[in-house]
């Protein structure tokens, strides 16, 4: 699991850096925000939904 997060993390970071109608020091700076927030989950199943907002975000290329 935890190759699969570090793999989101970095995918999600290049994905920034192509956005174009967006301000991406900005990004980058949530993105980080949301991985140290989520840092301390020990619950699989609380792990598992940030997980999958993260795929799910790279999926439709959308910034939330």
């Amino acid at each position: 699991m935890r190759i699969a997060i570090l793999k989101l993390y970095k995918d999600l970071l290049r994905y920034g850096e192509q956005l174009r109608f967006t301000d991406k020091k900005y990004y980058r700076q949530k993105i980080r925000e949301e991985f140290k927030q989520n840092k301390y989950l020990t619950e699989v199943a609380d792990i598992d939904f940030q997980l999958k907002k993260g795929l799910t975000l790279l999926k439709n290329q959308r910034v939330v």
